[in-house]
């Protein structure tokens, strides 16, 4: 699958909102791959006295990556409301240094095997300079209206 159908608001593709909102945008999305964009604001819901993102922000930001990218194959299928995922299980996570404000994070997420609802994802996360900034492996439910 490659990105066709233009998707203006991240809105349209995942259910979280502000201020819990953490993916600014789907950039692009081909087959079982894609990847999206967060710029570390102030107002983050996750951010810290110290103007770095805590870890758990981190993750949440990768199980939305993959959230919006389950959304917008779920567009491109034809629903009109993104699916809700629910993360059953993180594995192997690694952080090699936690972002700060004005950091511009790229995601990518490559999809795995769907067995009974639940997707294994692995995800990757750059700051603006390439630099590897985490790295996961999750289990994540869908549910299923």
């Amino acid at each position: 699958m490659t990105t066709s159908r233009a998707i203006n608001k991240i809105e349209e593709l995942i259910p979280q909102r502000l201020p819990i909102m953490m993916v600014d945008e789907l950039l692009w999305a081909e087959d079982d791959v894609c990847a999206c964009r967060l710029t570390v604001r102030e107002d983050n819901f996750f951010m810290e006295e110290d103007s770095m993102l805590a870890e758990p922000g981190v993750i949440e930001h990768i199980a939305q990556s993959a959230s919006a990218f389950a959304g917008y194959r779920a567009v491109c299928e034809g629903a009109t409301e993104p699916p809700v995922g629910y993360i059953g299980e993180v594995k192997n996570f690694k952080i090699y240094r936690r972002p700060k404000l004005g950091d511009v994070l790229t995601t990518t997420i490559t999809m795995g095997a769907t067995v009974g609802g639940v997707t294994i994802i692995r995800g990757i996360t750059h700051a603006a300079d390439e630099e590897t900034v985490a790295e996961t492996q999750m289990k994540i439910f869908v549910r299923e209206d």
